[in-house]
């Protein structure tokens, strides 16, 4: 699903909730050089596929002046929306039907085991600057740690 490269590597704050909890477990204590080559099970990754947060919802939800809005709402698009407690949420079309739109809004990874090979190009202490960062960007996410945001906050 996702590729990084040396040119192109995966940078986090190590420690901060920015990555799942169990990557962050299999990396602990690795230093420049050393590899890593693990699964995480989907149970301690973004969960089991649920059945129940696929939902149909009323097409008029996603109209605006009286028409669907195409531009962002088609098959397989990841479409962000507020539930009805006014929490940020992302759900992808799965079917448009006369009336409804069939969303489901589990994580696009849920019931999938997660695969991480590579190598630590770099270990440093982070800067004030990035923890800062960090802390606005989960601050801004409305899920427990940003592994979960799908929010596009980055």
């Amino acid at each position: 699903m996702e590729k990084t490269t040396e040119d192109r590597p995966l940078r986090f704050t190590f420690g901060m909730g920015m990555m799942l909890e169990k990557f962050e477990e299999n990396l602990r204590g690795l230093s420049v050089s050393d590899t890593f080559d693990f699964i995480i099970p989907a149970e301690e990754a973004y969960g089991t596929f649920e059945e129940e947060r696929v939902v149909e919802l009323d097409k008029s939800l996603f109209e605006i002046d009286g028409k669907i809005d195409a531009e962002n709402v088609f098959v397989g698009n990841l479409v962000p929306m507020i539930d009805n407690e006014g929490r940020r949420i992302n759900g992808t079309v799965l079917e448009i039907l006369d009336n409804a739109i069939v969303m489901d809004f589990n994580h696009p990874l849920a019931g999938e085991a997660l695969h991480f090979k590579g190598e630590v190009l770099i270990v440093r202490e982070a800067t004030e600057d990035e923890i800062a960062q960090a802390m606005r960007t989960m601050q801004h996410c409305s899920f427990d740690s940003c592994s979960e945001c799908t929010c596009g906050c980055g």
